[in-house]
């Protein structure tokens, strides 16, 4: 689904991403993992084409994606969940989804879908964005990705400020998703939530990947977690 090769992400002079190489098949669920400042969301917005690397490649279903520009990106499937959200605040639930709606040649979902999924929203359609919780605008980005027809999404500290009720909601789509079989990176401080539900773990420090393999594997090994993540629960 994803291919990153050896990219080099720079913001001005200053490098931020070293030569970045990892890979994300159809259903799988990715965790990036590693300390503020590691590169992880830098990682995201490479993929995304908002911070394009200046060496290296990115390919989407084998297609080199690396010098698209961001809106195509985001038609060719690539969907995105970021920390902040990003709702526009004076416009209604509803509207907020539907400008997410497009079609991607992945599997599509409907609003209905989407308000199964977090059935609160049933009732907040006609609240503007700028009035809800923090936990009742993570449900509104994540339903608005998926309506977006996405292959992969990149959810970018998914769980951060979140009650546990919505966290296990959150972590219950990004399983959905994989039986559907659409790939998910998930960039989390929270290393037992992105453990939980991945499959792989890539760990970043300083822009670069300093360890790779299965999530379990990193999970059930308490050592080589405090070694490689210090304090990051």
């Amino acid at each position: 689904m994803l291919d990153v090769r050896g990219i080099d992400t720079y913001y001005g002079e200053t490098q931020a991403l070293f030569g970045v190489s990892l890979s994300v098949a159809e259903g799988e669920v990715l965790a990036l993992l590693g300390a503020n400042g590691a590169g992880k969301t830098t990682l995201l917005r490479s993929v995304l084409g908002l911070t394009r690397p200046r060496r290296g490649e990115i390919r989407f279903r084998d297609r080199s994606i690396t010098a698209w520009d961001t809106h195509d990106i985001a038609r060719a499937g690539v969907g995105w969940v970021p920390d902040d959200r990003r709702l526009c605040p004076t416009l209604t639930v509803a509207k907020n989804l539907s400008l997410g709606i497009k079609a991607t040649g992945f599997r599509s979902w409907s609003v209905d879908e989407v308000t199964d999924i977090f059935t609160a929203l049933k009732y907040l359609m006609a609240r503007e964005a700028e009035t809800l919780s923090g936990g009742e605008m993570q449900m509104v980005a994540i339903g608005r990705v998926l309506l977006g027809s996405p292959g992969l999404v990149l959810f970018d500290e998914p769980s951060q400020g979140l009650a546990p009720k919505i966290v296990d909601d959150v972590v219950n789509v990004i399983r959905r998703l994989r039986s559907e079989g659409v790939a998910s990176i998930i960039v989390e401080q929270n290393a037992d939530v992105a453990l939980s539900v991945a499959d792989r773990a890539i760990v970043l420090s300083r822009g670069q990947i300093v360890w790779q393999g299965a999530a379990g594997e990193l999970s059930g090994d308490p050592a080589l977690r405090h070694s490689l993540l210090g304090g990051l629960q």
